[in-house]
This record gives structure tokens, C-alpha cells and sequence, in this order.
């Protein structure tokens, strides 16, 4: 079974690619994130061509912001919107939603992103990873959490960690939500796999980031021992995040009990001229 998440940042606007990537890539579940739209709009949009591609979808989404969605070709049992107490901004938004697929309890998650550390906004994002930890410990030993973290796990999950001082993404009270979420027994299967290896899924869209390879690794797919004792293979579909009108984000990829592409490697295809250079480069913003 290939399991594959994408933040696709506004799915309407992503059609031309995702299509094409779904008959190239052929995943049996995807999880999306920041899809962008209500699930009216979103079953409008996708409904006739997923269905002919076999897939059954699950979606949970809003107009204009936050949006996520499963599709899977290996059954949608259980389906579950949003987050039992899990607190709102100042309303509960679509981040969440859960499906069981393939024997498989499937979270696709898109984590609020923090906007400043100490913000009333970052104090929402630790509420809400608490959260989700609940829910993933109420569910079955057979899980994975797929998704837009909005958090790089180590230093070595970003691209100079001296660029990222006072920003989020990177600080200790949300690399120790993040850990606590693991602690319930689930695996990094990326970076278990690659553990040495320089792995990003993010690309900020200004000043050349993505051909320089300065990027984070904020898309994770965490599984549960039962699940990552079948990983054959697990990667970053760079490939999806070049060329025209491409999501800020890569797909990451993982498959179980058989890899189609072998152990095809970390990044496919690997950056060809990266910075690595530390205090070589500042984020755009900053």
C-alpha cells in the first residue's frame, strides 16, 4: 500500500498538477492539506475524477483557508471530522480529518502554524497538538498521522538552524508537543530511514529558495510500530515541486509490504546545486 500527504496549498489552483502526479505516482491513500475549500466545493471539484480513478474521498474543509481531505483506494471506514476537544481560533477550523483505510487508522493533519512564538496564536497550535495526541491514543495500534506539522523535529530538518532564531517552527515547546505526539509509539518513517541524509519537503517560494535546496522538513508521516514494521520505502517526491505553479510544498511518500520504485531513495530527484553553507543565506522574511 502507498501512503502518500501533500500540502497542496489551494487545491483548486493545483489541478493542472495533481492530477497528473495521482495517474503518475498512483498512491492508494493521499492525504491533503490546505485544500482550500468547503467539501461541497471540494466534491464539485474532484468528486467525478477521483471516483473514476477509483478513489473514495473524505474531505473536511472550509471557503478560503485550512482544508483537509483523504482519498483512498483501499476503503474509507470511520470517517471522523475535526478533533474531539480540540480547541478553535477562536472556532474550530479544518485540520483534521480521520478514515480507516486498508486495516489502517489514517490521519491527515494540517497543524496551525504559530505565527509568532508566545502569540495567542503559538499557545493554539500546543493546544491543539494536545489534541491530537488524545485522539491518536483513543485509536486503533495500526495508525499513521500524515501531514503539514508546521514543525521541523530537529535542527537537521532545516536548512541553517542559526536562519531560523526567534521564528517558529523550530522551538523547544513545539519540538516537545511534537515528540510527545510520538511518544504514543510513532515513527518518523522518513527520517528512520534517512537518518543522515539532508531532507526537506518545504520551499518558501521567494528569492530562489527551492533551487538553492534552503527548505524545511515540516511534512511528516508518523506511523504506529505495527504500520512502520512494513515500510519498504520512503521519500520526497521533489519532482512535484518543480516547475510551473507548483505547491510550496513536495509530497512525501511511503510504502508498505512492496516498494513499485525500490528503495528509491530520500529526495527524488536529489537537488543538483544546493546552499549548505551555514550563515550563507537569511530567510526571505527575515
Amino acid at each position: 500500500m502507498r501512503i502518500a500527504t501533500w500540502n497542496v496549498n489551494s487545491l483548486k489552483q493545483r489541478m493542472p498538477r495533481f492530477l497528473p502526479w495521482l495517474d503518475e505516482r498512483r498512491p492508494d491513500v493521499v492525504c491533503l492539506q490546505e485544500t482550500k475549500l468547503t467539501d461541497d466545493a471540494l466534491a464539485e471539484l474532484l468528486g467525478d475524477e477521483v471516483s473514476d480513478r477509483g478513489y473514495q474521498l473524505a474531505a473536511h474543509g472550509e471557503s478560503a483557508w485550512n482544508g483537509v481531505a483523504i482519498l483512498s483506494k483501499a476503503g474509507l471506514d470511520d470517517v471522523v471530522s475535526g478533533l474531539a476537544a480540540g480547541p478553535g481560533f477562536p472556532h474550530p477550523e479544518a485540520r483534521a480529518v480521520a478514515a480507516t483505510c486498508g486495516g489502517v487508522r489514517v490521519h491527515s493533519v494540517y497543524v496551525p502554524n504559530g505565527r509568532e512564538p508566545d502569540s495567542d496564536h503559538y499557545r493554539y497550535k500546543l493546544e491543539w497538538l494536545a489534541a491530537l495526541k488524545d485522539v491518536v491514543a483513543a485509536g486503533p495500534d495500526a495508525a499513521v498521522v500524515c501531514g503539514d506539522m508546521n514543525i521541523a523535529p530537529t535542527d537537521a530538518d532545516v536548512f541553517d538552524h542559526d536562519a531560523y532564531i526567534g521564528q517558529t517552527h523550530v522551538t523547544p515547546p513545539e519540538r516537545e508537543a511534537l515528540a510527545a505526539l510520538q511518544s504514543l509509539g510513532l515513527h518518523d518513517v522518513v527520517r528512520d530511514r534517512w537518518p543522515n541524509q539532508r531532507v526537506f519537503s518545504y520551499w518558501d517560494y521567494r528569492a530562489g529558495m527551492f533551487h538553492q535546496d534552503l527548505g524545511m522538513r515540516i511534512d511528516l508521516i508518523l506511523a504506529s510500530g505495527p504500520v512502520a514494521d512494513r515500510v519498504q520505502a520512503a521519500w520526497i517526491d521533489r519532482q512535484a515541486r518543480k516547475g510551473k505553479g507548483p505547491s510550496d510544498h513536495a509530497p512525501v511518500i511511503v510504502d508498505l509490504d512492496e516498494a513499485p520504485d525500490g528503495d528509491i531513495g530520500p529526495v527524488v530527484p536529489p537537488p543538483s546545486n544546493p546552499v549548505t553553507r551555514r550563515g550563507a543565506k537569511k530567510l526571505p522574511q527575515a
